[in-house]
Formats: C-alpha cells, structure tokens, sequence
C-alpha cells in the first residue's frame, strides 16, 4: 500500500476499455470503508459512464478530453439528504442546514474519494481529480439532478492509463510538517523549500512558455488568478445557499 501511494501519477490521457463492473464494485465499497463523521456517511457518489452525460459533464468541466475518454467519472457529493429523510423519518428533528454541516459532508465525500482513487489504483487504473467539480457546481447539481442538501465537492476520472508520466515533483516533508506547534517559515525557509521545485527544467520551460519571471507568477496570473477565485467563490456560496446549508 506504501508504494502505491508513493507512487501516485495523476492520469489526464485514458484508454476507452471498459472497468470490470466487479472491479468497479470494489473501488465503491472501499470509499464506503472511509472515515466518516459519527458513522453518518453524509455523501453519495455518483456513477456516470454514459457517453451522452459525459460530453455534458465535459463541457461543465473545462472540457477536459479525459471527461470523455475514460470510461467512469466518479462524482463526490456532499449530501445530507439523505440523512435528514432518515432523521424525519424515525421521529427526529435534523439540524443540519448550516455550513458546518456542508463541511462536515464535504469532508466526508473526500475522505471517500481518496478510498476509491487508491482502491482504482490497486486495479492498476488512473485516476484524476477535477478541481473544476466546485467551479461549476450549479451546473454540475443541474446535470446529475442533485436535490437540495446535495452538492458536488469533487469529481474523480478512473479508467485504464494511455500514458505513464514521471512522478510529480513535491515539497520536502520538513515544508509541510510542523512538530508541536506550527512554526512561521522566514524568506529563508521559503527559499529553501522552494528550490528545487523552481530550478526544475520543466519550471523554466513554463516560466518562458507564459512569459512570466517566475513560477508563482504562473499560479497567481494564469492559473489561480484573484479574479477567477472570486469569481467561483461568488458562484459556489450561492450554490451551498440555494441547497439549503446557509439558512
């Protein structure tokens, strides 16, 4: 298990051959193994393989080709619908429409999510997250009919790799650990921490390619820029209100 996390590759080019639905099974019932807040299990996950849902779900995100070429998107949802029938149900009053409750679920669909993409992985499949799931949540909720109390948090491609790119480059593990307590990082940590990563090939081929002179330039000008942050964060808050978690 060690190795296979170690050796993690996100896969963004998919062979169209079908998932054993056996196989498929199994990689579900390992994200249903996850931790879950008080055993709640406040998601759902849903299955899309059809090639007319996936061209539209390409279109929500970014039209990103390996929507479509990989034969299952794997949709993650914060969901305590589910739940709160359960509750009214058995002669309980639910009071989960606050944010708390939204992340408490959200939290709960990842740590589902992450089950499944090691479980695909031990299958010998690819698999990619898909950041853009909260981009375009409201059209994403639209697409797969989630009602209120539900929404996307993140979406994972599975499918059989068509490439076998080199390991993605990381921080050092002193970067992200702090013993104790956190320790605030001086210019010459930063620096320290930072090196390798910028002197990397790739990272100056893509600091010419976007004509920038430095690789954080790149992620705050081109990739994550204040104007598209703003932008979604407007456009998700009112998608965890319309559900019903912000009352």
């Amino acid at each position: 298990m060690l190795d296979l996390v170690l050796n993690h590759r996100t896969i963004r080019k998919y062979k169209s051959d079908p998932i054993d639905e056996q196989v498929l099974d199994k990689i579900l019932t390992a994200g249903t193994r996850a931790s879950t807040t008080g055993n709640m299990q406040v998601y759902s996950i849903i299955v899309t393989s059809g090639q007319e849902l996936k061209k539209k779900l390409w279109d929500a995100h970014f039209r990103q080709d390996m929507v479509v070429q990989a034969p299952v998107i794997l949709t993650f949802c914060a969901d305590f619908n589910r739940f709160n029938l359960w509750c009214k149900l058995r002669k309980a009053i639910p009071g989960y429409d606050n944010f708390l409750s939204f992340f408490t679920a959200a939290i709960d669909a990842l740590l589902a999510a992450q089950n499944c993409a090691l479980a695909a992985e031990s299958f010998g499949l690819g698999i990619c997250y898909l950041g853009t799931t909260t981009y375009n949540a409201d059209i994403i909720s639209e697409l797969l009919n989630l009602p209120k109390h539900v929404v996307p948090v993140t979406t994972l491609v599975v499918g059989f790799p068509d490439e076998s790119p080199e390991l993605t480059d990381r921080l050092p593990l002193e970067a992200v650990v702090h013993r104790e307590k956190y320790k605030e990082y001086t210019r010459e940590d930063i620096d320290f921490h930072y090196h390798e990563k910028e002197a990397l090939e790739s990272t100056e081929m893509l600091i010419r390619e976007n004509n920038v002179e430095t690789l954080a330039q790149i992620f705050t000008e081109k990739r994550y820029t204040r104007k598209d942050n703003e932008q979604f964060s407007s456009k998700l808050l009112e998608v965890i209100k319309k559900k019903g978690f912000l009352t």
